[in-house]
């Protein structure tokens, strides 16, 4: 990758009126690089993307993109896709009307538009189509239109806000890897938003936690997800947060052992079902804590009402001390 960012954002802050919404925030995006922004939904995921695509003014800070400011250029001036939750596609136009619109906007050749859509609808597998209007098509059938129309014009980063809410869990997984390979394939910038950690974890090349409008941690996606730098974001990652030693520590699900009452912590078992990745138990100890087991097996081992002791096998501390087995 070359040492020039993409994208890099100093120190921007945004408000809504009087209530700060991102507060100093600073990141990069290499070329070529897939940087996936995850917080829980207020934590300015949306007013970030916005801010950076010039539809929101900042009330600090600055927007470089390929090392020129773009602070204060309109949106259509600044190069950057942006791909929403909704796809948006224009009604009474085909799909490839819809793919070629940006294009025939910046009055491309002929040749240029006919080239461009058949590559992206090659690439994103839409060929068979390209003359359906978009109320013909199913939710990832749009947003994979949309993904082509954003990535026509050749933009220098692309920013997708949730592009799989809206689509049938049935379809997302698959979704999720068409699109990181079309990026991938082009060689195009991205940040991608999501509150979903499975999906922020499994496509980034680099995550960053956005939290309360701040960025609390960024680095490798199973770097960040190992090594949670607070209690706000090991919740937010789905670890348990106790005290163990008189200190906070971080404790997966999955770490967490049911034991018979009197061979560790009394905790009594508030629900208990089963998931796709074996059951779920929610207990809560007699400090008032809540946490929740991970274990195997269609069928949880207990049940609500039932007391059992737990304890951990792992964990980590949140007080910069490292990790600590238990």
């Amino acid at each position: 990758m070359s040492s020039e960012p993409r994208l890099e954002v100093r120190s921007l802050s945004a408000a809504w009126g009087s209530n700060e919404v991102l507060t100093d925030v600073s990141l990069s995006v290499q070329p070529g690089e897939f940087v996936v922004l995850m917080g829980p939904n207020g934590s300015g995921k949306t007013t970030l993307l916005r801010t950076i695509a010039g539809f929101e003014w900042p009330t600090r800070g600055a927007v470089r993109l390929d090392g020129r400011d773009v602070t204060a250029l309109p949106p259509h001036r600044r190069g950057i896709g942006i791909l929403f939750q909704e796809p948006a596609l224009f009604p009474g136009r085909s799909v490839w009307e819809n793919i070629a619109y940006g294009l025939e906007l910046a009055r491309r050749p002929d040749a240029e538009v006919q080239q461009q859509v058949a590559a992206l609808s090659q690439l994103l597998d839409l060929d068979g189509l390209l003359k359906r209007a978009p109320e013909a098509l199913s939710g990832g059938e749009r947003q994979r239109v949309a993904l082509a129309r954003t990535l026509a014009p050749g933009p220098s980063i692309v920013l997708l806000d949730e592009p799989f809410a809206s689509v049938d869990p049935e379809r997302r997984a698959g979704l999720r890897a068409a699109f990181r390979a079309a990026l991938r394939r082009l060689g195009v910038a991205a940040i991608h938003v999501t509150h979903d950690r499975e999906e922020g974890l499994f496509l980034g090349d680099r995550v960053v936690l956005l939290l309360s409008g701040r960025v609390v941690q960024s680095g490798p996606p199973m770097q960040v997800y190992r090594n949670p730098s607070s209690p706000e974001a090991a919740s937010f990652l789905g670890y348990n947060v106790l005290q163990e030693g008189g200190r906070l520590v971080a404790v997966d699900p999955r770490d967490i052992e049911l034991r018979p009452p009197g061979e560790g912590i009394a905790a009594e078992v508030e629900a208990s079902g089963s998931t796709a990745e074996g059951s779920s138990i929610m207990l809560r100890l007699l400090t008032g804590t809540r946490l929740e087991a991970r274990v195997s097996g269609e069928r949880p081992p207990v049940g609500a009402g039932q007391t059992v002791a737990v304890r951990w096998s792992r964990s980590v501390a949140l007080d910069g001390a490292g990790r600590t087995r238990g």
